[in-house]
């Protein structure tokens, strides 16, 4: 298989790593509520609101997993590459997180305005599981390209030749 063919094989790799980790984000998330009350407002515990960050938190712990992951894997496939593998590990990684977060969105109740608006005194509504802190996607790009670079800077260099037993290989004693 050529470069390209395992470069576009690393996406795709990459892009279902990102699917199974909405899934996965989607299943340990436990969205807070607000309750209807008779007058037509809602409202939560203050639980239900420590919990509005339990979706970011699970997110990024995802992307601490999956990020890595996606580096040494892309280290291992395509070093080769050169210095643009760091761009695309990063940006699969940038995608696989996005497709986690669509996912994610999908598999969960949906936006909360309409549901809310729909529901009738007792009602338990929940959030819609979505990403609220931005910063949240920096971490599986940042931590993706971490395996690549300690993996450039710390591994053997493919052009220096391999010593036979111990024997050196410039001519020395």
């Amino acid at each position: 298989m050529g470069l390209g063919g395992r470069i576009a094989g690393f996406v795709a790799l990459a892009l279902g790593c990102g699917a199974v980790a909405g899934v996965v984000w989607w299943s340990l998330v436990e969205l807070p509520t607000y309750t209807v009350n008779s007058e037509g407002g809602a409202n939560t515990t203050e639980r239900g609101l420590s919990e509005f960050i339990s979706g970011d938190s699970w997110f990024t712990l995802i992307g601490l997993v999956v990020g890595p992951v996606l580096g040494f894997l892309g280290w291992r496939l395509l070093r080769r590459l050169g210095w643009p593998l760091v761009l695309v590990v990063g940006i699969s990684a940038l995608a696989a997180e996005l497709i986690c977060w669509q996912v994610g969105y999908r598999l969960g109740p949906g936006e909360f305005e309409p549901r809310l608006a729909a529901a009738h005194a007792g009602d338990v509504v929940p959030i819609a599981l979505t990403l609220r802190a931005k910063a949240s996607l920096l971490t599986w790009p940042f931590f993706a390209v971490i395996p690549v670079l300690l993996g450039s800077s710390l591994g053997r260099d493919e052009e220096d030749p391999r010593p036979l037993f111990g024997k050196r290989t410039d001519g020395g004693a």
